[in-house]
């Protein structure tokens, strides 16, 4: 049986490395279903990660694909893995404290307790040293999710430090390490 990889997809400026990451994880044999925040769609089309995984894109929490179907229950249900990459401070922040108003969230509240869930955090090094931020990491660490840390490098916003998304090869590994875990 394939294995499906639910990618969730925030508003981060590497939101364009989500089109490799889904490109690696399809060519490995995964079926990927990615949603994207309407922030991720500024930086990345749905057309790009449609074309990558040859499944539909999801972006809408009200938009059900099939009328049978609640879709945000349906994409929680099938999910394998649940990968929040890139997370940005405000999808973490959602996550960490329930909140559900768009479909990425929605469908993480939705998941079953036991769906193995990584989130990738990236961002400028301040937003991911706040202590905030840290907190919520934690919150979402408690309930059972797993951090992809970030790397330190020079970030978009010409900073150096911690907060530039994993590479693509390490969130594959940390996938199929789940996965086969």
């Amino acid at each position: 049986m394939v294995k499906r990889i639910l990618l969730a997809v925030s508003g981060s400026i590497s939101a364009y490395k989500a089109a490799d990451l889904t490109n690696e994880l399809t060519k490995k044999g995964y079926e990927v279903d990615v949603m994207m925040t309407a922030s991720s769609q500024e930086f990345i089309t749905p057309l790009t990660l449609q074309s990558l995984s040859k499944r539909p894109i999801h972006t809408d929490v009200m938009k059900e694909i099939n009328p049978d179907k609640i879709n945000h229950i349906e994409l929680a249900k099938q999910a394998d893995v649940f990968v929040v990459a890139p997370a940005s401070a405000n999808i973490i922040g959602k996550l960490a404290n329930g909140l559900a108003d768009d479909l990425v969230s929605t469908v993480a509240m939705a998941l079953p307790f036991d769906t193995p869930k990584l989130v990738a955090p990236a961002m400028n090094t301040n937003m991911y040293l706040n202590p905030i931020l840290q907190k919520n990491l934690a919150i979402l660490k408690e309930v059972g999710y797993k951090e992809i840390a970030p790397r330190e490098s020079l970030l978009a916003c010409g900073d150096f430090g911690s907060g530039a998304l994993a590479t693509v090869e390490t969130i594959v590994e940390k996938i199929l390490q789940t996965l086969e875990g």
